[in-house]
C-alpha cells in the first residue's frame, strides 16, 4: 500500500511540475503573471469528469459542501492543488525510520 502511495504521490507532483511549466510558459509569453486555475484546466481536459463530480459532490455530500469546499478548490492553482496532494500522499505512505537506529540489533 505504502509503495501505491508513494507512485501516486509521484505522479502528482510530475502533474504539478507540468502545471508549473506550462504556467510559466504562459507568463513568459505573455510578459504578465498567467496562473491557471484547477477548474479551468480539469475544463480543459476532461469536461464530462468535472460535471459528473460536481453533480455527485452536490447530491451525495451536501449542496452546502460543494459551494464552500469544491469551488475553492477550483479557484486555486492547479500546480499548488498538485503539490499539496503530492505532499499528502507522501506523508500518508511514509515510513519512519527504526527508533534504535541502523545498527541495533
Amino acid at each position: 500500500m505504502r509503495f501505491l502511495l508513494r507512485l501516486a504521490s509521484l505522479v502528482a507532483l510530475a502533474v504539478a511540475v507540468i502545471a508549473g511549466t506550462i504556467d510559466s510558459i504562459q507568463s513568459v509569453a505573455a510578459s504578465s503573471v498567467v496562473i491557471t486555475p484547477m477548474g479551468d484546466a480539469w475544463q480543459d481536459l476532461s469536461p464530462s469528469s468535472l460535471e459528473t463530480l460536481q453533480s455527485t459532490v452536490a447530491y451525495y455530500i451536501h449542496p452546502r459542501f460543494y459551494t464552500l469546499a469544491f469551488q475553492w478548490l477550483m479557484l486555486q492553482p492547479a500546480f499548488a492543488v498538485f503539490l499539496v496532494l503530492s505532499l499528502m500522499l507522501w506523508m500518508v505512505g511514509y515510513k519512519k525510520p527504526p527508533v534504535a537506529g541502523r545498527f541495533a540489533a
